[in-house]
């Protein structure tokens, strides 16, 4: 029994809550009843709450909206409604739609927590038929072949180095891109056997199908044979992911590759244009071009887009001087196959973005990579009222992860407004069940998060970047830090003095406390995960100051920072 009113924002969100549990329910609307402010009059002498919605379960008294969401939580309200016979036990406790990191991680938790657990993952093939296995994008099609495909690029350098380094070899260097395939791949099953593995030693069922809402707590599950089976659970979580976006031009999906193409290509892509200036687009552009293919990268606008733009700025210029190209303010409109083969010969024709003016240029393959969309726009998320956002495929959550349907929550990339990093939608999802079935309050911290962009110059960052943080403090209460440094292991071999960047943004008004940490060099993955945590902690430029560095390494000129880019001076390497 829900004593409401009808235009109450809270009194409404308790009954889609009931109706999310399937849960009738009776309301009675005292802004509608003849007699509403005695009634309500009666409801306080009688429990003591003035407000609305005030609920009764069974005949025992609840409270408002925060009491009934409260014991929703802490499954006193379940427990109450199990004692009707009109509500019918779940198959599961959570099953969750998606086998990506955060899924897998979120799975494993309330496992281990003592529940039942399904877990439902399907790989819907690009339009070239590829398609893979569990753990999800980063490791199938991201993160991991990524970075191996980086490393294989950075061994091709390492090898022009040795010479100087007295290395000596007659036998001419070459790359073969098969035998890099299919050892990536090799290393990418035995991933998807641990992770299948690993499942089932926690007892999670696993169903490689794909699920889709067909009432509240019921989804359908079918498989690659188009068999169908049923499934109800108390608790979803959606954790499905995004894939690569299209342009949505002639030849582009009959034509054209994406990420999730390239790294289980069975052949050597040739010579390539990526559109796009994505990370995903210039870390792919990077790695092929230091495999000693010929690159192009086409551009609409900026590269690195939601990245400090000056380190942006850097890292394009030097992928330019070490023959990577760039047709930048061009947009394809149409991709034809001149002739067929592994790889072929594409004509790309692109429009100027400024004006009439138009592009041709014929390249064996033609890589896109211009964004991702969120997959969630077909599993039935209308059909239980979950609300996304229309344009993108993201789904609104609050700061538990939960959506607007009280027992649906969603973790990972198709969050609206939070980071697309697999470490992120892993540790939401393990504080996620640790809320849910561990009696935690912790949630996930979406708060200076470290990341780096593989490029073959490698940035890291970590906090804002000076745009934004210019756009929240103002530029008159921050003092930007910045150093060129020349790493020792380049200064034998000759290689690009004056091109690693290290940037450090302070909060003037707060103690001059970091709060954007960029570094432009090699290994910047680890030098920044380093500085993250004293980041997180609350690092000023003076504990910076006081921290002695090791010598000699690159994260070493963090300690050493003592111009200001509002000085001038000359930022020159200034020493080893």
């Amino acid at each position: 029994m829900i004593f409401s009113k009808s235009y109450c924002p809270y009194c409404n969100k308790v009954k889609e809550l009931f109706r999310s549990m399937r849960v009738e329910y009776y309301a009675l609307e005292l802004d509608v009843t003849d007699d509403g402010p005695s009634i309500q009059q009666v409801l306080a002498e009688l429990t003591n709450q003035r407000t609305v919605p005030n609920v009764f379960v069974n005949g025992i008294h609840i409270g408002g909206c925060d009491a009934t969401y409260k014991a929703y939580q802490d499954g006193s309200l379940q427990k109450l409604l199990g004692d009707s016979k009109d509500v019918e036990p779940y198959d599961y406790d959570l099953i969750i739609i998606g086998g990506g990191s955060g899924g897998l991680a979120c799975s494993k938790e309330a496992a281990t927590l003592g529940k039942k657990v399904m877990v439902l993952d399907y790989v819907v093939p690009t339009p070239l038929g590829t398609s893979w296995g569990l753990g999800g994008t980063c490791v199938n099609v991201g993160c991991i072949p990524k970075k191996l495909m980086h490393q294989a690029a950075l061994l091709g350098q390492a090898l022009q180095d040795s010479r100087k380094y007295g290395w000596q070899y007659e036998e001419q260097v070459k790359h073969n891109w098969e035998v890099m395939v299919e050892a990536i791949q090799n290393y990418i099953g035995s991933l998807n056997w641990g992770y299948r593995v690993s499942l089932r030693e926690k007892s999670v069922t696993y169903l490689n199908s794909y699920g889709e809402f067909i009432e509240p707590h019921k989804i359908k599950a079918t498989n690659r044979k188009g068999q169908v089976t049923y499934h109800t659970a108390e608790t979803f979580v959606l954790a499905t992911g995004e894939r690569p976006r299209y342009l949505g031009i002639p030849g582009d999906k009959e034509y054209c590759i994406t990420s999730d193409d390239l790294f289980s290509l069975p052949y050597c892509p040739g010579k390539t244009l990526v559109v796009g200036a994505s990370y995903v687009a210039l870390e792919c552009a990077g790695f092929l071009a230091g495999l000693g293919l010929d690159v192009t990268v086409m551009v609409r606008s900026i590269l690195l887009r939601g990245f400090d733009q000056e380190m942006a700025e850097k890292v394009g210029a030097h992928m330019e001087t070490h023959g990577v190209k760039f047709i930048k303010k061009f947009v394809p409109v149409q991709v034809e196959q001149l002739e067929e083969g592994m790889p072929g010969r594409l004509k790309v024709t692109a429009k100027s973005t400024e004006g009439p003016e138009i592009h041709e240029g014929e390249y064996n393959t033609v890589l896109i990579a211009v964004g991702r969309d969120a997959c969630t726009r077909n599993i039935g998320l209308d059909t239980i009222g979950v609300k996304i956002n229309e344009k993108n495929g993201k789904v609104p959550v609050n700061d538990e992860e939960q959506t607007n349907v009280p027992y649906v929550y969603a973790i990972g990339d198709i969050l609206e407004g939070k980071l697309e990093l697999t470490p992120v939608a892993i540790q939401a999802g393990k504080l996620l069940a640790r809320r849910l079935y561990g009696g935690s309050s912790t949630k996930c911290d979406y708060i200076n998060v470290p990341t780096t962009v593989f490029t073959p110059l490698e940035y890291g960052c970590c906090g804002l970047p000076e745009e934004k943080a210019i756009e929240e403090y103002g530029k008159q209460n921050l003092e930007v830090y910045h150093s060129l440094f020349w790493p020792l292991e380049w200064t034998v071999p000759g290689r690009d003095n004056n091109t690693c960047y290290a940037k450090i943004i302070c909060n003037k008004r707060d103690n001059n406390r970091v709060i954007g940490f960029h570094v432009l060099g090699p290994n910047a993955g680890e030098v920044t995960q380093g500085f993250a945590a004293a980041i997180k902690c609350g690092l000023t430029k003076e504990l910076l100051d006081e921290t002695i560095g090791i010598h000699p390494t690159c994260g070493e000129v963090f300690t050493t920072m003592d111009i200001t880019k509002a000085s001038g001076q000359d930022i020159s390497q200034r020493g080893c």
